[in-house]
Parts: C-alpha cells; sequence; structure tokens
C-alpha cells in the first residue's frame, strides 16, 4: 500500500486547509513585515502578548524547526550548524534553525525574516540561552533573557516577585529598544484575544473525551500552531472558532477520528514530525487513537487581564516543563482518567532533555497507581537520524498485542 493510501485513514479536517492558509500569511508577512515594524524572535514559552500590545511581530524558530523536521529539512539544516562546531547532542530545533541562518537559500521559506531583537525565556529549557546567546552574536542584536525559577514544590511569592520585577524590564528593554511604548488598555485587550484562544483550544482538546474521539494525535499537533504562534490575535480566534464547530459536528455524529476506534492512548512529549503520519499510523492498524496528549495542553493557562503583569509572570512561570515530577505525574493521572485511556506511549525525545528526564519514573508510577500499560519509545522530535523505524515498530506490535490480550478488543 502507497503512502498515499494509507494515511487516507486519517479523516482530513475541512479547516485544514483554513489552517494552511493561515500559517502561510503568518510567515509572508513576516518575510516584509521587517521594513515597518520590529521583529523579534521569541522562544514558545515566552510572553509574547506584551509584543504583540507593542505591535512589535514575533517569530518562533522553535515552530518554524518543526516545520523543518515535518519537511525532512532539519537534518540537512542541522548538518550545517554541526559543520560550523555545534554538537549533534543540542536540541534539534536548535540546530535546525541556526542551519537555517548559516545557510538560508537552503531553509524551507527561505529561512525566517532577519531578527531586530530577541526575546528568550528558560522556562521550557536552558538549551534556549545558550541558542539565543549564539543568535544574538551572529546578527549583533540585542537579547533578553527572562529567568523562571524551578517550581519544586509549587509556585511562591517571592518566585512571582522575582518574575515580575523581569517583566518590568523586558517592557523598559523593548521600549527602549523599539521607541515603542506598551499601553495598558492595548495589553488587556491583546489578553482577551489570547485567552479566548486558550479557552477555545482547551474546548477543542476536550470534545476529544467523547467516544469514538473525533481527533488524533496527529490532528492535535497540528492544530496547535495557531496558539503557538499567533496567541493574542484575532485571527487565532477566528480559527479556533471555525475549528470547534467542526470537532463539535464530529462529536454530534458520532464521526470517529479514526476508522474504528478500539484502544484509547495518552501520549507524553513532543510529536515525531519526521514521521508524524506514518509513525501514528502504526496505531491506527490496531484502532488505537491517542485521544490526549501532554504536549498540546501546555499553552492553556489563562491570564487575569485586571493584573496583566503579574498574571503573566504567574502564567508563564508555572508552565508544565517548569514544574516538578510529581506535578507532571499528577497531571498525567487526570488526563487518563477523564479521557479514559487505556495506555499510554512515553516519547523518550533526544532532544528534549527536560520533557524526557524522569519518564521511566513517571511511567512507573502511572502504572501502579491506575493498573494501565505503558512503553517508552526513543526517537527524535526532528532528527530522524535519531529515529528507527523497524525496530520501533516492532516495539508498538509487541505493546498493542499486549494491550488487545488485556483488554480484550481485537
Amino acid at each position: 500500500m502507497t503512502e498515499g493510501k494509507r494515511e487516507k485513514k486519517y479523516k482530513k479536517l475541512r479547516t485544514a486547509a483554513d489552517l494552511e492558509r493561515l500559517m502561510t500569511r503568518h510567515y509572508t508577512i513576516g518575510k516584509f513585515v521587517g521594513r515597518f515594524k520590529p521583529v523579534a524572535w521569541v522562544t514558545s514559552g515566552a510572553p509574547v502578548e506584551i509584543l504583540r500590545a507593542m505591535d512589535i511581530f514575533p517569530i518562533y524558530p522553535e515552530n518554524y524547526g518543526a516545520l523543518c523536521g515535518a519537511r525532512l529539512a532539519a537534518v540537512p539544516l542541522a548538518q550545517v550548524a554541526e559543520a560550523q562546531g555545534y554538537s549533534p547532542d543540542l536540541c534539534s530545533y536548535a540546530r535546525s534553525n541556526l542551519g537555517s541562518v548559516f545557510d538560508a537559500k537552503n531553509a524551507p521559506l527561505g529561512g525566517l525574516p532577519r531578527p531586530h531583537l530577541l526575546i528568550c525565556c528558560n522556562n521550557i529549557c536552558s538549551t534556549v540561552v545558550k541558542w539565543y546567546e549564539a543568535l544574538a552574536a551572529h546578527y549583533n542584536i540585542p537579547l533578553f533573557v527572562l529567568d523562571t525559577p524551578f517550581l519544586h514544590d509549587g509556585l511562591a511569592d517571592h518566585t512571582v516577585h522575582y518574575v515580575l520585577a523581569q517583566f518590568r524590564e523586558m517592557v523598559a528593554f523593548l521600549e527602549h529598544h523599539t521607541r515603542r511604548t506598551l499601553h495598558l488598555r492595548k495589553l488587556s485587550e491583546t489578553i482577551e484575544l489570547a485567552n479566548r484562544a486558550i479557552v477555545l483550544w482547551g474546548e477543542i482538546r476536550a470534545l476529544c473525551k467523547a467516544k469514538p474521539s473525533p481527533l488524533n494525535a496527529p490532528d492535535l499537533f497540528v492544530n496547535m500552531a495557531p496558539i503557538v504562534v499567533l496567541r493574542g490575535t484575532k485571527e487565532a480566534v477566528g480559527f479556533y472558532k471555525k475549528l470547534k464547530a467542526e470537532v463539535e459536528e464530529r462529536v454530534e455524529c458520532g464521526i470517529s477520528a479514526l476508522p474504528e476506534e478500539r484502544y484509547r492512548l495518552l501520549w507524553d512529549n513532543i510529536a515525531i514530525w519526521h514521521h508524524l503520519f506514518r509513525f501514528y499510523r502504526y496505531f491506527v492498524d490496531y484502532g488505537a487513537c491517542f485521544v490526549v496528549d501532554t504536549y498540546t495542553g501546555a499553552w492553556s493557562t489563562q491570564i487575569q487581564w485586571n493584573e496583566p503583569l503579574e498574571s503573566l509572570a504567574r502564567a508563564y512561570t508555572t508552565v508544565f516543563l517548569n514544574q516538578s515530577l510529581e506535578y507532571r505525574t499528577e497531571l498525567t493521572i487526570r488526563l487518563l482518567n477523564e479521557y479514559e485511556v487505556d495506555g499510554f506511549v512515553m516519547h523518550c525525545n533526544r532532544s528534549c532533555k527536560p520533557y524526557s528526564l524522569g519518564q521511566y519514573a513517571i511511567k512507573a508510577e502511572l502504572t501502579a497507581r491506575t493498573g494501565l500499560p505503558g512503553f517508552i519509545l526513543e526517537s527524535d522530535m526532528c532528527d530522524y537520524r535519531a529515529h528507527a523505524d523497524e525496530p520501533t515498530r516492532t516495539r508498538i506490535q509487541t505493546f498493542m498485542e499486549a494491550l488487545t490480550t488485556r483488554v480484550g478488543r481485537g
């Protein structure tokens, strides 16, 4: 069976065309917008609402890294970065982005538009700090690093005060380097738009509690792009309204994401972008649908507009990856129960150490407390040199056969 025929096992969403237009428009505008307004490259965990309120155009190198991974362009670009001395052990988002900086003519979309400044927040990992320092040195542009302490025991008041002080410094940094002023009315409007998109995205994910689930993991991974890249815009709100209506229609009509849903699974960690549909097709062959994951809900914290900077400080400090293994374990158990899953799969992602660290301990705790089976597979989100397809397929087959025996729906 050909790749194309196999992928027809997925029911394509009508809004897929809207999503493609939306993201194409974003990257096209980014090519030229630097002539009229400042362009900032930002990490995925940066408080973008402040930049949007100041009419600064944000670009996400991590989203671009996922795009490079999906187009199988990440490895050639990573090799460009490695030839410049960057270790193959570094994050593949970082290596592919740096490779596109050094060799833009061979990068998807001709590379990203040149930034005027950089905003880096270490709430997702520490690699981004050195990555953005390298970018700042290459372009000779200003860099602001927002430090969010790791939360071992929840969010304390002194942590909020520490991060809030940096938010004020960041606003001063942006005003100094862009000659633009942050107006609280505009910030409140941007936060309102961000919250509306966050609520809609959360409601779409919650619709997957239905049996059968209207969406599978690849649907969620692809459609998360606007909540990351266009958060705080009318375009993101408009898209998620349309997507939610289509997903609600699927639920009302009993339309499953798969030809037949026999098993419900949870996914942990970032997608395997270079094998996105082919990888999940192995599970589709068993009627296994990933109805929930721990990744696409990372941008789910609402912000209180009446205390915008403090609320932003709280929201961006308490992101999933900045919290303890105990927090991650409790959250995952809640998802396992709420979505009534039969098992779980954890991607030990060679690129993302913070996400993958502790997965074996979490897996043991999940199984001990829920009785649900799970397994850990090793791969990389963008670097297909770290992915072994046949051994991975064999492990999936073993897991699914064991699950079939256990659950008895074969």
